[in-house]
């Protein structure tokens, strides 16, 4: 039953998604979604937000224009990208910050894709998760973390200016 309940929740999510990336999107969706790796003892996974949405609040923070599309040096960006993360995404992992890297992003259709990969941590009972991301441009932003822990997936959305989530893998 469990099961169920979440392959439709991940559908309509998904759905939702897929139909915001093909308009102009009236709403303001970012998606986190991480995955417990238990042989490398470390989360990872990646953030989704809109491009023009991350481009908007990456100039507000920052002054000036940060191009996200046409990205002429990539090693500055990502240095960028990082530090507005860290500014606006925090983790712990049974109640102990977990500091992690930006490994990568891509632009995937309108959304730009960043890559994350945590510190090695003990397999995850409880995750908390303080995420701000776009909060500071978009008052109408809703942030959806999913988390999977030893093939156990939950997930939470967050509407500004909620920026709390809260998992319990005590299963596992």
């Amino acid at each position: 039953m469990k099961n169920k309940k979440y392959i439709v929740k991940a559908i309509l999510i998904l759905t939702a998604f897929i139909f915001l990336c093909g308009f102009k999107h009236p709403f303001y969706l970012g998606v986190i979604d991480l995955k417990y790796n238990d042989k490398e003892k470390s989360l990872q996974g990646s953030v989704k937000l809109f491009t023009n949405d991350l481009e908007g609040a990456l100039k507000k923070a920052h002054n000036h224009t940060v191009d996200l599309i046409n990205v002429e040096n990539k090693e500055s960006v990502t240095i960028i990208l990082y530090n507005y993360l860290k500014k606006h995404f925090e983790l712990k992992v049974n109640d102990k910050k977990i500091s992690y890297k930006l490994i990568g992003f891509e632009r995937e259709e309108e959304a730009v894709l960043m890559y994350v990969e945590f510190d090695k941590s003990e397999t995850p009972k409880k995750i908390e998760v303080d995420n701000t991301l776009l909060y500071d441009h978009l008052k109408e932003q809703i942030n959806i973390v999913e988390i999977e822990v030893n093939n156990s997936k939950k997930s939470l959305k967050c509407t500004n200016p909620e920026k709390n989530s809260k998992f319990e893998f005590l299963d596992q």
